[in-house]
């Protein structure tokens, strides 16, 4: 049972970084530029982001299996409708819509399952460890595989592709049984739904609007601002009235998941960014094809394969708060080395080193990070902290990719200095997340209970 859910989980990833080596023929082929192009991966991450929570709230009223196998079906029906899109709107509809919505229908399954089908805590962060190993290496493998399909075949191709392990996905989890019944009695807070979905989309598409309509950004950061605040004033009348919210204050009392919650957020956002920064500095600035690209990246993948192998003896060993931490120090050296190999050599075998170090940084802490939010939180609110915790970790890769990506978009008259204002950007975030993992509790056992 567990194949399908990391599968799946690995397709998602994927498509969130598998974009980043196709900048250039993206642009020739449907005539638009970088910027549509990271409008295109930031909308599908927002996406993401902006419905996990309401998706993760849908599999009590659902059922788990009927969400995933539902939104299995609306991405892979996305990935077919991006391979035939003759133009950016059409791939907006079919890769940042549709397979957006069903990221965020299957994944918040994928976590309530894997929880619930394995109940003690040593198997249960045996498979944290797979699934969480997987999202790393669909989001660090993705420029690789997507530089092959799309330096051999097409980029249209690696669309199909998504959709053919979309099918596989659907084959194997036919033998997945829920193991509590669905709801349909369980109310749904729509328009709790539809205030963070507002917010959130407004922040980040403010912050997309640096350096080119600095009143717009300012708006739309404001009126983001203005949807999140009366979210929360949404959910305490919901509370007070004894009616269920989409999401219940009471979880964000425990500290210990507030800071493991931090990390993951800037984890991801770390990747993503970093991802296409190097990724758009190598084709537009350095002329790198996708496949010579996507080479680059089996650095940050073999250092996420060795970590995730080994992150059940770390864990063993090693309290998670050290793991985390030491995931943190081990990716802010990393872009110290991207930044200080930059202008060593022409060849892109030069970020070879740095990369290592983020992947081998992100497997170290993937797995801790979700272990102490997912294990804070009883049974019957693992569909709410699960919806959180993937709109959380989500929400870090748009973020990244907006942020990082704007920076080397606007530099590009100096890319150079783009790309070190960028990675330097990342770093200060990487001390966030750092500080964030200092935080947390020394009581943080080694097999997964947090204490609040």
């Amino acid at each position: 049972m567990l194949v399908p859910l990391a599968l799946a989980q690995f397709i998602c990833s994927f498509a969130g970084s598998n974009m980043n080596v196709m900048i250039n023929d993206l642009s020739v082929d449907l005539n638009t530029t970088v910027q549509g192009v990271q409008l295109a991966i930031t909308a599908f991450l927002l996406v993401m982001a902006a419905l996990m929570i309401p998706g993760g709230k849908l599999t009590d009223r659902w059922g788990r299996k009927r969400c995933f196998v539902l939104g299995l079906t609306i991405y892979g029906l996305g990935a077919l409708m991006s391979a035939v899109a003759p133009g950016l709107g059409i791939l907006i509809l079919g890769y940042s819509i549709l397979e957006g919505v069903g990221t965020a229908l299957l994944i918040p399954p994928v976590y309530i399952l894997t929880t619930m089908l394995f109940t003690d805590l040593p198997s249960r962060a045996r498979a944290f460890g797979v699934i969480t190993g997987m999202a790393g290496i669909g989001g660090a493998a993705g420029p690789l595989i997507g530089g092959l399909i799309t330096t051999g075949i097409s980029w249209r191709a690696a669309f199909v592709f998504q959709a053919l392990i979309v099918a596989i996905v659907v084959a194997l989890g036919r033998r997945i049984v829920d193991p509590v019944e669905p709801d349909p009695t369980r109310p749904f807070d729509t328009l709790g739904a539809v205030l963070s979905a507002a917010g959130l989309v407004c922040l980040v598409m403010g912050i997309l609007q640096a350096g080119s309509n600095t009143v717009l950004m300012a708006g739309l950061l404001a009126i983001g601002a203005l949807f999140l605040v009366w979210f929360v004033l949404h959910v305490r009348a919901r509370e007070r009235a004894g009616k269920e919210p989409l999401l219940s204050i009471s979880l964000f009392r425990n500290r210990t998941s507030n800071l493991a919650l931090v990390t993951q957020n800037v984890q991801w956002l770390l990747l993503m960014g970093i991802a296409f920064v190097v990724s758009a500095f190598l084709q537009v600035v350095r002329g790198y094809n996708a496949i010579q690209t996507g080479v680059i990246f089996t650095s940050a993948t073999a250092g996420i394969l060795v970590s995730s192998l080994a992150a059940e003896r770390l864990a063993r060993k090693r309290a998670q708060r050290t793991l985390i931490l030491a995931g943190f120090l081990i990716m802010i050296a990393g872009i110290g080395v991207l930044i200080a190999l930059l202008n060593t050599s022409r060849s892109a075998w030069a970020f070879a080193p740095g990369l290592l170090l983020i992947g081998l940084g992100l497997g170290t802490m993937l797995t801790p990070s979700v272990n102490v939010v997912q294990s804070a939180f009883p049974e019957d609110q693992q569909g709410e902290i699960s919806g959180l915790s993937r709109c959380v970790s989500n929400l870090g890769s748009s973020l990244g990719t907006a942020i990082a990506g704007t920076i080397l978009v606007v530099g590009l008259h100096n890319p150079y200095q783009g790309y070190v204002l960028a990675m330097i950007v990342l770093a200060a975030l990487g001390l966030i997340g750092l500080m964030a993992a200092m935080a947390l509790p020394r009581a943080t056992t080694r097999k997964g209970h947090a204490v609040s």
